[in-house]
């Protein structure tokens, strides 16, 4: 069938599955049709002038759009359709084309990302066009900076400051927290908040780098917040910050993922979220340190917190509880205990198990709301499966050898999995290696750095593990070494054809059969 043939309907959804700069580029002018179709309002209220590639590839992203293609874009056809945009979407590429002259009337929604975060200082410095959308127009707000080698962690605290400033009818902020391959932290403590924080903004979705700033954030500075979604990455001892107990009332929905093991739980987030007194809905996702304490379990969580939030009407969470006995012993409670401690307490359905003998701990308990409603998730031996439509980051760990029916139940109950993190240096004993090949057809960025070469040759190998979306690895330049023989095996035995991305933690001068192995990089 030939596509002028297909029903405008269908040509519609073929046109938003493509990158709007092609369609742009090689529908218009095609025949009047076309034409008509392509500069509907509808398919240009929500304008997207990125690539499909922006975000496949973790460091050093560049635009594959040609310049003179953008450039004969905002020329011949920007000035026709500006009028129609209601959303916005740009990269550091195409912003530099989309922000010279156009007038974008109804615009209220724009997202930037994939921006090094000097470039994006520069625009929201000297870009007046830009400035005065955001001051004057733009209620949503995305804000997306790409990661560096050289600088994963930090972003210049002046950036998140100045868009508070310039944005004077924001309602809705996303700062660095769009997508899960995504690093950047924002650290609020140092900050001195001279600049005005818009009243009217009542939705912030943030990346922070530690609790603490967390309670920076809510202490008198965002007062007219209702829903708080934060990721904290670094969730080291926090003993410096004390927990103001000022309520917060206006609160109603708050949901806080912990990436790392948390040790401040009981001084830091139990009092902070007894302050929320009229919440409606949390979300929480924590790893939490304990020694002098049992298991987090739903007594705990009841009386610690939920008996004060009269209002809540959803709690959705994911807590694992890592023991580890100082001078006092005490008996750890086991899994059927730990599900009878949420009957008649109103909760959803909870999943648990409990491993006795993770890391060099005494005891280690997962507890977890169903249908679980998480991108990230962790598991070990002890893992009993399960249905994990919403994952998209695993972490694997363990400090005895990984039981080879994980690796098969991680492939079946994550489909959709794109991240994975491989830690544990113990091998696995014998040839336990089953020979079913398997198969994880989302994987996108695959972590290696802490694994012994037993499971790094098992993830590399085509014939043991089908990756087909790999672009991204993180792998010891050592291990890289030993697994592909200092570049003398055969290439084709690797899962590299597809790498976009690859983080050996040091610089080396690269072979001539380099591209062989990589022939994307």
């Amino acid at each position: 069938m030939n596509i002028l043939d297909l029903p405008n309907e269908i040509l519609f959804i073929i046109f938003q599955k493509l990158d709007m700069i092609d369609v742009f580029y090689s529908c218009i002018k095609v025949n009047r049709r076309f034409n008509r179709l392509v500069l509907d309002s509808f398919f240009l209220r929500d304008l997207n002038m990125t690539t499909i590639n922006d975000i496949n590839s973790l460091y050093d992203q560049t635009s594959s759009t040609d310049p003179k293609v953008l450039s004969r874009i905002c020329e011949k056809i920007l000035p026709r359709i500006y009028d129609h945009t209601y959303k916005l979407t740009v990269n550091e590429y195409s912003a530099k084309y989309m922000f010279l002259a156009s007038n974008y009337s109804k615009l209220y929604s724009l997202s930037l990302i994939n921006f090094q975060k000097e470039i994006l200082h520069q625009y929201l410095t000297d870009n007046l066009i830009l400035r005065d959308l955001l001051t004057n127009q733009i209620t949503h707000l995305n804000i997306d900076i790409k990661n560096t080698t050289e600088n994963r962690f930090k972003i210049g605290p002046e950036i998140f400051p100045k868009i508070l400033s310039l944005c004077k009818n924001l309602i809705v902020l996303n700062f660095c927290d769009m997508f899960p391959e995504r690093n950047f932290v924002v650290s609020l403590t140092d900050f001195s908040w001279n600049h005005c924080i818009p009243s009217t903004l009542i939705k912030l979705r943030i990346n922070l780098s530690t609790l603490a700033d967390c309670l920076h954030l809510l202490d008198g500075l965002f007062v007219c917040l209702s829903i708080l979604i934060i990721t904290v990455t670094f969730t080291f001892h926090t003993t410096e910050y004390k927990n103001p107990t000022k309520k917060l009332p206006k609160l109603k929905y708050f949901s806080l993922t912990a990436l790392n093991r948390v040790q401040d739980y009981d001084d830091l987030i139990v009092p902070l979220l007894r302050r929320m007194i009229n919440l409606e809905e949390l979300k929480l996702y924590l790893s939490v340190d304990r020694s002098y304490s049992n298991y987090i379990d739903g007594i705990q969580l009841y009386d610690q917190f939920l008996i004060y939030m009269t209002q809540l009407k959803n709690f959705t969470f994911y807590i694992k509880t890592e023991i580890s006995f100082m001078d006092i012993k005490f008996e750890l409670q086991s899994n059927e205990e730990i599900q009878h401690s949420f009957i008649g307490r109103g909760y959803p359905l909870v999943a648990s198990y409990v491993n006795s003998n993770p890391f060099a701990l005494d005891g280690a308990c997962y507890i977890y709301s169903l249908p679980y409603d998480f991108e990230y998730f962790k598991v070990d031996n002890s893992f009993q499966g399960g249905t994990f439509y919403k994952v998209r980051q695993l972490t694997m760990v363990e400090r005895i050898p990984f039981e080879d029916r994980l690796f098969q139940l991680i492939s079946q109950d994550f489909p959709f999995l794109e991240i994975l993190h491989v830690c544990n240096s113990w091998p696995q004993e014998g040839n336990q290696h089953s020979l079913t090949l398997i198969t994880f057809p989302h994987l996108k960025f695959l972590d290696v750095k802490y694994a012994h070469a037993n499971y790094v040759a098992r993830f590399l190998l085509k014939k043991s593990m089908h990756l087909p979306r790999l672009s991204n690895l993180s792998i010891e330049y050592k291990l890289l070494m030993l697994i592909i023989n200092n570049f003398t095996n055969d290439p084709t035995y690797f899962n590299f054809d597809k790498l976009k991305s690859l983080d050996v933690g040091q610089s080396f001068v690269r072979p001539k059969n380099f591209y062989q192995y990589f022939p994307l990089l």
